[in-house]
């Protein structure tokens, strides 16, 4: 009995060391649409435009070329298929949105949510007035979004810049390799506790696509009226505003100037066209400037029509990590076409 034992028990030994190691999964086509993190891989986003402003099609990796630090890269990634997105917006809710502006935010984004976006994106939305606030964390329930942006009341100054702050991080916490970010703003930053530089270098540090809208209805030196605010009880001991990066409080560093519902001069509420660029144009997205609230409807459906159609290449990384600002420039054989991509990273 013993004996029968032993042997089985070694004939089940050599059972399992005698099977044939499993074979390694099949490596990824290198033109198929893959994202690696920034250490391994430089990921590029490339819009690319004729001389009418109409997208360019059916375009090939052969028909790119990338540069970094103005040396020549070999791209081994590549794809032009159209592929989920990980979006997040961030809509300004100060006084001077109230009435026509939001409402026609609210209509564009549903069409945006319901019509124009791929059921696979997902979105957050962040609103901002004095300080921003998470109206609603990543999902794909388009219902859910639509409701808690139809229960808006806008009120406050312009916290532009904390929202962008505190909306980068989260984008990068999305489960689509593609990340973007779309602003929506009638108004110069009048809360904030970041300022445009640091924004701007956070941006840097990311790979998210930052579009914003800029809503700017008045004329120079005109006069806007909304309803008053309520009186400001003065306060000896500075308080923080809830909200902020990491849960952090946030600690008012100047009064609002404008935007607050009340009585001020345009010109400081005005959109400021120079800070929108700077947020946005590095990235490889870009800002569009509207006059009629109505125009924020076509504007969102040429951010989503562009979404939908971009090229993506991907380069070995050099594996520098010096925390310098490493410039990219993407070309095409054509150079009577126009190319938007992001224009570097921070090796960090």
């Amino acid at each position: 009995m013993k004996k029968f034992i032993v042997a089985a028990l070694a004939t089940g030994v050599v059972s399992v060391h005698g099977q044939q190691p499993q074979s390694a999964p099949p490596q990824q086509n290198s033109d198929s649409f893959r994202f690696k993190s920034g250490v391994e891989l430089i990921n590029v986003t490339a819009t690319v435009l004729d001389s009418s402003g109409r997208f360019v099609p059916n375009l090939r990796k052969e028909d790119f070329t990338v540069y970094e630090d103005d040396q020549p890269q070999t791209v081994t990634h590549f794809s032009s298929e159209r592929v989920p997105v990980s979006l997040g917006i961030a809509l300004d809710t100060s006084g001077s949105m109230a009435g026509d502006k939001i409402r026609a935010a609210q209509s564009a984004l549903d069409r945006f949510l319901f019509d124009l976006l791929d059921r696979n994106d997902e979105i957050f939305v962040y609103l901002f007035s004095n300080y921003p606030r998470l109206l609603q964390g990543w999902t794909t329930d388009r219902t859910l979004l639509s409701r808690a942006l139809g229960r808006i009341v806008p009120n406050g100054g312009t916290a532009l810049y904390d929202a962008v702050e505190d909306s980068i991080p989260l984008t990068a916490k999305g489960q689509n390799a593609k990340k973007a970010l779309l602003i929506i703003s009638d108004g110069n930053d009048t809360a904030s506790r970041a300022g445009i530089r640091e924004v701007k270098q956070q941006i840097r540090e990311s790979e998210t696509l930052v579009y914003a809208i800029g809503i700017d209805g008045s004329e120079e030196g005109t006069v806007r009226r909304g309803p008053l605010p309520p009186p400001r009880v003065p306060m000896p001991i500075p308080f923080p505003f809830p909200g902020g990066r990491g849960g952090r409080p946030r600690w008012p560093q100047n009064p609002p100037q404008g935007g607050s519902g009340g009585w001020s001069r345009a010109s400081d509420e005005r959109v400021n066209v120079v800070a929108l660029r700077d947020m946005t144009d590095d990235s490889g997205g870009r800002t569009e400037i509207i006059h009629d609230p109505q125009d924020l409807d076509p504007a969102t459906s040429g951010i989503a029509d562009e979404l939908s159609k971009q090229y993506y290449l991907g380069y070995p990384a050099s594996g520098k990590k010096d925390g310098r600002w490493h410039s990219i420039r993407v070309e095409v054989k054509n150079s009577s076409y126009r190319i938007r991509a992001r224009r570097g990273y921070v090796a960090s």
